[in-house]
């Protein structure tokens, strides 16, 4: 086992808006018994703004607020702590900026979720300030994981338990050195 394995992971749980990242992640790092991040915390004021009025992020706009969650990330892997992050990272480039901020130690997991559901579920939300109008630039903007990304994809609509106890155990596995 390398050193760097023997460290806490890093998981970032990402996905579309209303795929379920926040529960999954929050419950996940529960059960690791891991720091919790909301990346949505991150967003700048105007980005919260810019969505809110039904205007879908760029890559501009989404800089700041991935180079923060980035720098949250290398401050948990300098310190050699584990963490979990709920956060969209719809683009690979977005997922090797962490990776570059965690090294070895990122390991993700990719809630699936289909547009129509994911359109029901954004639009029955309440209190967020993502619309469901939205819900087609996740998909545009939207990178599946690479086969050469450490992590898995579930469904996000399958049972919350059985999600976690999946989960669970690539991360134990992903721990141990073993590809996935």
């Amino acid at each position: 086992m390398t050193g760097a394995a023997k460290e806490p992971p890093i998981v970032v749980v990402l996905g579309v808006s209303g795929s379920g990242k926040s529960t999954v992640g929050k419950a996940l790092a529960e059960q690791l018994g891991l720091p919790f991040v909301e990346g949505d915390d991150f967003h700048p004021a105007a980005n919260i703004a810019k969505m809110a009025a039904g205007h879908a992020l760029d890559d501009a706009d989404r800089e700041p607020w991935l180079r923060s969650l980035a720098d949250r990330i290398r401050q948990s892997a300098e310190a050699g702590e584990g963490l979990v992050v709920a956060c969209s990272a719809l683009k690979r480039a977005y997922r090797d900026e962490f990776r570059a901020a965690a090294g070895s130690r990122l390991w993700c997991l990719y809630l699936v979720l289909d547009r129509n559901t994911d359109f029901d579920r954004v639009s029955r939300r309440t209190g967020h300030f993502m619309p469901a109008r939205l819900v087609d630039s996740q998909y545009e903007t939207l990178e599946p994981l690479g086969p050469d990304e450490p992590g898995m994809s579930v469904d996000a609509t399958a049972d919350l338990t059985a999600n976690l106890t999946r989960a669970r155990a690539a991360v134990a596995r992903f721990g141990e050195g073993t590809a996935r």
